[in-house]
C-alpha cells in the first residue's frame, strides 16, 4: 500500500518537471525562464489557491465540529511557525529561517492528495471541510514568517516598529494576492465563479509545472546553501513533521473528531508548503535561499511523510482515541 502511495506520488508530472528543472541545471543546459514569468505565474499560483479556498470554506457549511476543525488548523498555521523560526535562529539567518518557518507553518497539497488516497484505501472518509482547511493555512504561516523576517530585520537595522512590521507583512504582494484571492472566494457568487473555473482550476497543474521547473534549476543552482548546513538541517527536516503531526493527534483527540478529519489534521501540521510559500518568499523575501527551504520540504520531509509518515500518525490515531 505505502510503496503504491510513493511510486503514484512519485511519478507526478509536476514533480517530474521539478527533477527535470534539478537535471537541467546538473548538465548545464541553457533552458530558462523569464523573470517576468516566473513572477507572473507566483502570483498566479498564489491567487489561484486563495480564490479556491474561499470557494471550498462557502461550500462546506458549518457545524461546531467543523469550527473546532478549522480553528485548529488555524493555530497550527500560527503557531508552528512560530517555534520553528526561533530553533532555526540557531544556526540560519533571519530570512532563511523565516522562509523555512513558514513552508513548515504551510502545507503541500499534493501530500494532502496523497492522505487522501491513503484513506480511500483504508475505507475511511473525510469531511470536504478539510480542504478548506489546507486553504486557511497557507496565508497565515506566510503572514507569520513575514512578520517575524521583518521584525529581525528591522530590529538589526535598529528601526523596528510592530505597526510597520504588520503592515509590511499584510500588504506585501504575495500576502495580499492570498488573503485577498481567499475573501474574494469567500464572497463571490458560485455561478459567476464557475465563470471563471477554467483559468483558477483548470490551468493550475499546467502552471505548477513550468513553476516547479524552475524552481528545480533555482534550487540545484544553490544546492551547496543546503549542503553546507549539514546534519541540522536534514534532523530539523524530519523531526518537524513528527512534532507536528504527533502534536495534531494528540489534540485533536479531546474532541468528538472523525478518524478522518484527524488523520488529515496531522498530515497538514506534518507537511511543508513547496508551492504557495516559494511562490510567496520569491518575492516577499528574495534573500531566503530557495536552494534551503525547497529541498528541506521537497527533498526530505515530503518523501518521509508519504513513505513513513502516514502509517505513523495511523497508528498514533488508532492508539490515542478521542476522549
Amino acid at each position: 500500500m505505502n510503496t503504491n502511495i510513493l511510486i503514484s506520488n512519485l511519478t507526478n508530472p509536476v514533480l517530474l518537471f521539478f527533477i527535470l528543472g534539478v537535471l537541467a541545471t546538473i548538465v548545464k543546459s541553457d533552458l530558462e525562464i523569464p523573470a517576468s514569468s516566473a513572477k507572473f505565474i507566483s502570483l498566479y499560483l498564489l491567487f489561484s489557491i486563495g480564490f479556491r479556498g474561499g470557494q471550498e470554506l462557502v461550500h462546506s457549511g458549518i457545524n461546531e465540529t467543523i469550527i473546532i476543525t478549522l480553528v485548529l488548523a488555524l493555530l497550527f498555521s500560527i503557531i508552528v511557525p512560530v517555534y520553528v523560526f526561533y530553533l532555526l535562529r540557531w544556526k540560519l539567518n533571519v530570512s532563511d529561517a523565516g522562509a523555512v518557518a513558514s513552508a513548515y507553518g504551510s502545507v503541500s497539497a499534493v501530500t494532502f492528495i496523497s492522505a487522501a488516497s491513503f484513506l480511500e484505501m483504508n475505507n475511511t472518509p473525510y469531511g470536504g471541510h478539510m480542504v478548506a482547511a489546507m486553504a486557511m493555512m497557507e496565508a497565515p504561516a506566510i503572514v507569520v514568517g513575514m512578520i517575524l523576517i521583518r521584525k529581525y530585520e528591522k530590529s538589526q537595522e535598529k528601526t523596528s516598529s510592530f505597526k510597520t512590521v504588520l503592515h509590511d507583512a499584510f500588504t506585501n504582494g504575495s500576502v495580499w494576492m492570498i488573503l485577498g484571492s481567499l475573501f474574494i472566494g469567500l464572497i463571490a457568487d458560485t455561478k459567476q465563479a464557475e465563470g471563471i473555473k477554467p483559468f483558477t482550476s483548470d490551468i493550475f497543474k499546467g502552471f505548477l509545472a513550468i513553476f516547479l521547473l524552475e524552481m528545480g534549476m533555482v534550487a540545484a543552482k544553490r544546492f551547496k546553501a543546503f549542503i553546507q548546513y549539514g546534519w541540522f538541517v536534514t534532523v530539523i527536516s524530519i523531526i518537524i513533521p513528527l512534532f507536528n503531526g504527533f502534536m495534531a493527534v494528540w489534540i485533536s483527540s479531546f474532541w468528538h473528531i472523525e478518524t478522518g478529519n484527524r488523520f488529515m489534521l496531522a498530515i497538514l501540521a506534518a507537511s511543508a508548503s513547496y508551492i504557495a510559500v516559494p511562490a510567496a518568499m520569491r518575492l516577499a523575501a528574495p534573500k531566503a535561499d530557495p536552494g534551503l527551504y525547497i529541498p528541506m520540504a521537497l527533498g526530505l520531509t515530503f518523501p518521509f511523510n508519504i513513505s513513513i509518515g502516514m502509517p505513523l500518525y495511523w497508528l498514533l490515531i488508532e492508539w490515542i482515541p478521542t476522549v
